[in-house]
């Protein structure tokens, strides 16, 4: 039971969850999927763990300053984000409007993670 609430864990699975995901719509709809889809799927994987982690030991550290915590990590998150559309985009990627459209599916998916993170997160504190 203690293993399926580790962090680590969950975002394992969740990862693992949205490359099935993103394998059977290559399969499928493969017009849909950007020919770079996995260079997108390792920076929001990597991105959000180092992210997730980091404002998981802060809070370790500190739980007085959660929200400060969880602001900086969208910030982060989302600057990043951008900086790594914009250098691809320079660099010259095709199809542009594709590629920012599954970009920020996967964003989504993983910000859908961190809230629900977040969230279990407060079911101990409030009690």
């Amino acid at each position: 039971m203690k293993m399926r609430n580790n962090f680590h864990v969950r975002f394992f699975l969740f990862t693992l969850l949205v490359v099935g995901v993103v394998l059977v719509f290559q399969e499928l709809l493969p017009k849909t999927i950007h020919k770079d889809i996995f260079i997108i799927l390792g920076f929001i994987v990597g991105l959000s763990y180092l992210v997730s982690a980091f404002a998981l030991w802060l809070y370790k550290k500190s739980p007085e300053n959660f929200l400060q915590i969880k602001l900086l990590g969208m910030v982060i998150r989302i600057l990043s984000s951008l900086g790594f559309i914009a250098i691809l985009v320079v660099m010259g990627v095709e199809n542009i409007i594709l590629f920012i459209a599954n970009f920020f599916i996967l964003f989504l998916f993983y910000l859908i993670f961190d809230i629900y993170t977040f969230i279990s997160n407060l079911r101990p504190i409030s009690k």
